[in-house]
């Protein structure tokens, strides 16, 4: 077992990679889910609660292409990674609404604050799915 952080570093430096290659996509993902949120409120297009949905869609189809490629460099056909990245983007998708519901209806946060609060829960979520299912080798999970 490691004992030092230089051992652990060692130990899960392919984790460590993926992990940062992850919030590296995700902060792009992220500007364009941020971008088309902006838009749509600054210009009274939408509220905040509807705008970070259509953000959130954004920002999915930059998730997709950039981590299928760069993140977990997946093997996995379209055919079988779409329908997982889906679902596991779905479930995102509910908790972003409800989380950004109670940020900000009910507890009063202002919007910008609030998806970036909701963002960092999400994410969690999403690179443990996208790593162990959606885009998870035919043969199971890249061992790190």
């Amino acid at each position: 077992m490691p004992t030092t952080f230089a051992e652990l570093v060692v130990r899960y430096r392919a984790l460590i990679r993926q992990l940062a290659t992850f919030v590296g996509v995700g902060l792009t993902a992220t500007a364009a889910h941020f971008a088309a949120l902006t838009l749509l409120v600054e210009n009274g297009l939408t509220g905040p609660v509807a705008g970070s949905g259509v953000g959130f869609v954004v920002g999915g189809i930059v998730s997709y292409s950039l981590n299928r490629r760069f993140t977990f460099e997946s093997t996995r056909s379209h055919a079988g990674a779409v329908p997982r990245f889906m679902v596991v983007a779905g479930v995102a998708f509910v908790l972003n609404g409800l989380i950004m519901g109670l940020l900000v209806h009910e507890l009063g946060i202002y919007y910008l604050l609030a998806q970036s609060i909701t963002t960092g829960i999400t994410m969690l979520w999403t690179f443990s799915g996208y790593r162990v299912w959606a885009f998870a080798h035919r043969t199971g999970a890249r061992q790190a």
